[in-house]
């Protein structure tokens, strides 16, 4: 079952998608994030970025497919923690997502949000010193993530940071079995199993960033089941 990526969509795909349940899922997934240390990934990436941060401004860093705005949160409080000025802009195409991350983000000035198709020349022509993806590159197929894998790797002034899931029975098999465990919502409990199905192995990164004419990154393995890629310009 797991041998290759599962096709999509999961539910989550759908940008229609605004009701309380939606809601409840982007909670559950900031919780389970929290619990299995999802946000480490991205977190240990500008760290071993940090001494190559623009002099005299802050960073400009978006997030791409930023959800529910957690991963921006998390890097908010890790620049603060630092004092590294900073410039956060989440990325996102589903509009009730956006406007629930406005909510959760009132105290975090430096973190904005802005509506956007990835792939439109609007975005594409927009520069950042970082981009982040979390947890989103398995939404899409390996033809769409070498094109847009390309894309950023060109429109990243100093990093592209991709943290995203390790394929792996015993992954699926444990978020399958947690989710259930707490009751989660009906989405969670659809789409975390499924992600992991749709996620990756060392094999399908090596041949995506192939496929991107890419040649400047770093690959590493990280708990639990994370994979964290950093494309360098």
């Amino acid at each position: 079952m797991l041998n290759h990526r599962a096709p999509g969509p999961e539910l989550m795909d759908d940008l229609n998608l605004a009701s309380d349940d939606l809601r409840r899922n982007l909670d559950e997934l900031a919780t389970i994030n929290t619990w299995l240390g999802g946000y480490a990934p991205v977190l240990d990436a500008l760290d071993r970025l940090r001494p190559h941060f623009p002099a005299g401004r802050a960073l400009r860093l978006a997030d791409l497919g930023s959800g529910g705005g957690d991963t921006l949160r998390r890097i908010a409080d890790w620049a603060r923690q630092r004092g590294v000025a900073v410039e956060l802009v989440g990325i996102d195409a589903n509009a009730f997502m956006l406007n629930y991350a406005r909510q959760r983000s009132t105290e975090y000035s430096e973190i904005s949000y802005q509506q956007f198709d990835i792939f439109a020349d609007d975005f594409r022509q927009q520069p950042f010193d970082i981009l982040t993806a979390s947890l989103f590159c398995h939404h899409f197929t390996d033809a769409e993530l070498a094109i847009m894998l390309r894309q950023w790797a060109g429109q990243a002034i100093l990093a592209v940071v991709i943290n995203d899931l390790h394929r792996h029975w015993l992954a699926y098999g444990s978020i399958w079995a947690l989710t259930r465990l707490v009751r989660g919502s009906y989405l969670v409990q659809h789409d975390a199993p499924m992600s992991v199905a749709r996620a990756f192995r060392r094999p399908d990164w090596e041949k995506l960033l192939a496929q991107a004419g890419i040649t400047r990154y770093t690959l590493r393995w990280r708990w639990a089941f994370r994979w964290q890629v950093v494309l360098r310009a």
